[in-house]
């Protein structure tokens, strides 16, 4: 199972997770063009840097889409790579939609032989978590995993994640966060009987939310999947932060998967890895 292997490589690795974006600043201090021949070489040099250092990396969609077909090419050359290198890949699409174009997203992503696949992939549930079982059903079939966007860490997400629905879940609150939760919680059952095991389908929540998760009536670990916290580093967030939304626990069972993109980055190719293993060992220190 995707939390499984994922679970592992942070017991080995630690928790932090590289986003491979390739800013304009940070391709112009890498010495690189500002074009697809840029953002393709950003990539590799990254997993080159990265592989056996990190529990996995995520690409950021985006920064290689905008360079359409030739920057469409570059972020499959930078998945290939992560797949002969052995190291497990988040892709940042944030996809969200219905029906049959939903399903399309999910087969570009998840089929095992599409060239855009990665291991998991972030979505969003703000058409109905409903309108994401192309994904969930894809995902589970090919040992592939799922983020779903819960608590940003964006100030605007809060108008919506945080709204009252009037009819909660019991455990989740009433929430529109929670009630996303809840639905991830239950996808998860279905695959592990609720017996203790992560499943594969996890949330996006912001290290840097504070208690917004306990003011809203629930605890994200209870989605029963892996945690993807954006916010550690260049947002100011640390191992205290961490504490302070997900508890000891959530920590400890290797559940938090910690989304470091900036403050690694600009250590350059050569210092990728010391500066992630330094990262790494700030987070997991207990003293």
């Amino acid at each position: 199972m995707f939390s499984t292997r994922l679970t592992a490589a942070m017991a080995a690795h630690g928790p932090v997770c590289v986003g491979i974006d390739p800013h304009d600043h940070l391709l112009e201090t890498w010495g690189l063009p500002r074009s697809a021949a840029g953002v393709r070489e950003f990539g590799l040099r990254t997993v080159e840097a990265l592989a056996g250092t990190v529990a996995a990396v995520k690409p950021q969609a985006a920064f290689f889409e905008r360079f359409g077909s030739a920057g469409v090419a570059a972020l499959e050359d930078t998945l290939a790579a992560c797949r002969e290198q052995g190291l497990l890949t988040i892709l940042d699409v944030k996809r969200g939609d219905i029906g049959s174009t939903m399903a399309g997203y999910a087969e570009a992503h998840l089929l095992p032989d599409s060239p855009l696949s990665a291991d998991a992939i972030t979505v969003s549930p703000y058409l109905g978590v409903g309108a994401l079982a192309a994904a969930f059903d894809l995902a589970a079939a090919h040992d592939r995993g799922l983020f779903v966007l819960a608590l940003t860490s964006n100030p605007e997400g809060a108008d919506v994640q945080h709204a009252r629905t009037g009819s909660g879940v019991a455990g989740f609150g009433d929430s529109v966060a929670g009630s996303v939760a809840a639905a991830v919680a239950a996808r998860n059952a279905e695959l592990t009987g609720g017996a203790g095991e992560l499943g594969p389908f996890g949330l996006v929540v912001g290290a840097t939310i504070g208690s917004a998760a306990r003011d809203l009536g629930f605890d994200p670990s209870a989605c029963g999947g892996p945690l993807l916290t954006p916010g550690v580093g260049a947002q100011g967030a640390g191992r205290d932060e961490l504490l302070d939304v997900f508890g000891p626990e959530a920590l400890a069972r290797h559940q938090v998967v910690v989304a470091v993109s900036r403050a690694v980055l600009a250590a350059g190719p050569a210092g990728l890895a010391e500066s992630a293993r330094s990262l790494n060992a700030s987070l997991t220190a207990t003293a």
